[in-house]
């Protein structure tokens, strides 16, 4: 957990406008709980439906307590979303060895990067940052900077150094970082996304994973 962690997002309503400098979370021995409470919540329920009595109820504290750490329910969302993606990425980075040649990299990323797409979680958030992208354009901003945005530029990262190493062959790190990751939606992600398909195997999840990497490498590999 970090200590006083601040959303980087701006958010307005009636209005004001609320910053990072004016919503600090303070830490506290209740403040795990009402990021989980707050998760079951708006996995159950959405970001509009759900209720903050809920989400105290499900964290097992006061709205006061709530309120404490998160005044505004965006805040609380964006946390939630935020602390979730930080966990895969540091999953990822933890497999990863950024000296191994790129197609054993690339696979390790694809293997946490695809399922994490799939999943309920990752599923639930995209909805909702759709569903509030005109009330709430905030939500799917900060989203897509701590979650795809994010990975994005771990790869670039990566890419770069195994340029300089001769082992990719890139011009623009940027686009090409950006197409892995849309390799690794192929199939199943769109899926996924209309509901036709709500679970998958572990055979389509490597499919995916295989394609991705093979079809990236005949583009980009030295």
């Amino acid at each position: 957990m970090k200590l006083n962690r601040a959303v980087y997002i701006l958010i307005e309503g009636n209005g004001d406008r609320m910053t990072a400098s004016d919503a600090i979370l303070r830490t506290g021995r209740k403040f795990d709980q009402v990021l989980e409470g707050a998760r079951k919540v708006f996995m159950a329920d959405g970001f509009s439906a759900a209720n903050v009595d809920d989400i105290a109820r499900a964290a097992g504290v006061s709205k006061a307590t709530l309120y404490t750490y998160f005044p505004d329910k965006r805040l609380l969302f964006v946390e939630v979303a935020t602390t979730e993606c930080s966990r895969m990425a540091d999953r990822a980075l933890e497999l990863i060895d950024p000296t191994a040649p790129p197609r054993d990299v690339l696979t390790i990323a694809a293997q946490q990067i695809v399922p994490f797409l799939l999943s309920d979680f990752a599923q639930q958030c995209f909805r909702i940052c759709v569903a509030e992208r005109d009330r709430f354009p905030e939500l799917g901003k900060a989203y897509y900077a701590n979650g795809p945005d994010m990975g994005k530029r771990k790869l670039k990262e990566y890419m770069a150094e195994a340029v300089a190493r001769g082992e990719l062959r890139i011009d623009d790190t940027d686009m090409a970082a950006e197409q892995f990751s849309e390799l690794c939606k192929a199939r199943l992600w769109t899926r996924a996304v209309f509901g036709i398909q709500t679970r998958f195997t572990p055979e389509e999840i490597a499919g995916v994973v295989d394609n991705a990497v093979a079809t990236f490498m005949a583009r980009y590999g030295a």
